[in-house]
C-alpha cells in the first residue's frame, strides 16, 4: 500500500535512505531535512511496516524531481521502486505539472518507467537550486532523465 507520508515514518525513511547512501547509492539525509520534506514523501507499506520511500520534490512552477527513492534491501525485486515512481507520475500529473525529472545512479530503472535520458544542463533550476550546495558538485556522476507528463 503506498500512501503519505507521516511525521512518525521520519526514522525509517531516514534509515532506509542512508542505507542506501553508505553504499554510495544516494546521497544522505538528515532526520531535520526530512522533517521539512515529508508533505512530499510517499512510503511503501508492506505488512504493515514501512519498506519504501519516495518524494516529489517542486522545484519550479513547471518541474518537480522524483528523489529519495529506496527500497529496503529484503524487498528488492517486488516491484516497489515501480509502485512509488508511479505514484509521484500520478501526484505530478495531479499537480498539473508538465514534467518531472529525476537525477540517478540507476537510468535504467527510470527508463522502464517511461523517463528519458537528457543533459544535466536542461535542468538549470536544479542545478541552481540544489546541485550548488551537493559535495558531488564537481564529480557528479548522476543522470538526469525526464518524465513529460503532457
Amino acid at each position: 500500500m503506498i500512501r503519505n507520508a507521516k511525521l512518525k515514518d521520519v526514522p525509517i525513511i531516514r534509515e532506509l535512505i542512508n542505507s542506501h547512501a553508505e553504499r554510495s547509492r544516494m546521497l544522505f539525509r538528515t532526520e531535520a531535512s526530512l522533517y521539512e520534506s515529508i508533505r512530499g514523501f510517499f512510503v511503501y507499506e508492506l505488512e504493515g511496516k514501512v519498506v519504501g520511500c519516495c518524494a516529489l520534490q517542486i522545484i519550479w512552477g513547471n518541474l518537480a524531481e522524483v528523489r529519495s527513492l529506496a527500497v529496503a534491501d529484503h524487498c528488492q525485486g517486488k516491484g516497489i521502486g515501480s509502485k512509488l515512481v508511479h505514484a509521484m507520475i500520478a501526484e505530478g500529473k495531479r499537480l498539473e505539472l508538465p514534467k518531472i525529472f529525476t537525477l540517478t545512479l540507476e537510468p535504467d530503472f527510470f527508463q522502464r518507467q517511461g523517463f528519458k535520458i537528457v543533459p544535466m544542463a536542461d535542468l538549470p533550476m536544479k542545478v541552481w537550486s540544489d546541485c550548488i550546495h551537493c559535495p558531488h558538485q564537481d564529480n557528479c556522476d548522476e543522470i538526469a532523465l525526464i518524465h513529460e507528463l503532457k
